[in-house]
């Protein structure tokens, strides 16, 4: 659990007070998602749910908040290099949004099995889009590739500092928004929201409960938080496109000693728990936001009767390609 405003432990490379300086920096840029209520999904889960909207941020998910505080804490130097990264799709979008506020170029290494209304996306938003095989050892030789003959600065979509405290600027503004909230459920892929949700979590008034949740078939962060060290991808699909990536190394730090647990779900209860959020909330999701909410369906989290804080991380969709 974890308490309210007292000292700040040195956790790694980031801590909470980064979190609280990464919303002063981008406040103005962000939109501040509201916090939804649905009594008919509190009904069905015995627990007072409250959904932070992610999936109406700009750029329609929350990496805008990461992408656009690591933009915004280069020097002008390294800024006029040009910014570059390797993402499957929000990140992508993410970068070049933040890239084009501050009126420098962004690079996108993107798998040619990417989302293609993600990929169109980031295109949309002013990103120079380079494809590279499936794989994560195909995105990093490419975008090291890149990197070597443009010069850029690579903003990593969950393995920086910045990145991280600011990716947790939305379980910040949740805490401000709902006081008395007694546990945070968030996706985890790469690790940075989680992570950054965990320090943001230790800025709330009260003492809160910080879970993660993946897909049952790409389970390496709950297996490695069990190990004790980072475990191997499973390299298995998922209709969680957005939580394919491996854990990163720093994450994986801060969510060793902040974070509660890590739960999976199978994939029938992720396209389950995403179809309940559009019918009932009336909010479009991606399927990677449906599953912490996928976790309140089955029998492994025992939250009746809490105030239970669910991140809704973004609602970026193949309408032509609805997993139901």
């Amino acid at each position: 659990m974890h308490g309210g405003m007292g000292s700040v432990r040195n956790v790694s490379d980031v801590h909470s007070a980064d979190v609280e300086g990464a919303l002063a920096r981008i406040r103005t840029r962000i939109h501040h998602t509201p916090v939804v209520t649905c009594a008919s999904l509190d009904r069905l889960v015995g627990a007072g749910l409250r959904f932070k909207c992610e999936n109406l941020q700009k750029t329609g998910s929350f990496k805008i908040r990461g992408a656009c505080n690591a933009v915004y804490s280069l020097d002008d130097r390294d800024a006029s290099r040009g910014v570059a990264a390797h993402s499957s799709g929000n990140h992508a979008a993410a970068l070049a949004q933040a890239a084009a506020w501050r009126g420098i170029p962004a690079t996108v290494v993107v798998p040619e099995s990417a989302s293609p209304v993600k990929r169109a996306a980031a295109e949309r938003y002013g990103a120079t889009i380079v494809p590279c095989g499936a794989g994560q050892a195909a995105r990093e030789q490419a975008l090291d590739d890149l990197v070597s003959r443009t010069g850029a600065v690579v903003v990593h979509p969950h393995d920086s500092p910045e990145v991280i405290a600011g990716q947790g600027t939305a379980v910040l503004e949740m805490c401000m928004q709902v006081p008395d909230l007694d546990a945070v459920l968030v996706p985890v892929g790469g690790g940075g929201l989680l992570a950054g949700s965990a320090l943001a979590a230790r800025r709330c008034p009260g003492p809160v409960s910080v879970i993660g949740v993946e897909p049952e078939r790409v389970d390496d962060a709950a297996r490695s938080l069990r190990a004790g060290v980072r475990q191997p991808p499973t390299d298995a699909g998922s209709v969680a496109d957005g939580l394919l990536t491996s854990l990163g190394e720093l994450p994986f730090r801060i969510i060793q000693s902040e974070v509660d647990d890590i739960v999976t779900v199978p994939e029938a209860d992720i396209v389950r728990a995403m179809r309940l959020i559009w019918e009932r909330a009336k909010l479009i999701v991606e399927p990677s936001s449906a599953v912490p909410f996928a976790a309140l369906l089955g029998d492994d989290l025992d939250l009746g009767g809490k105030t239970v804080g669910v991140v809704l991380s973004g609602g970026n969709v193949n309408l032509d390609a609805l997993p139901w």
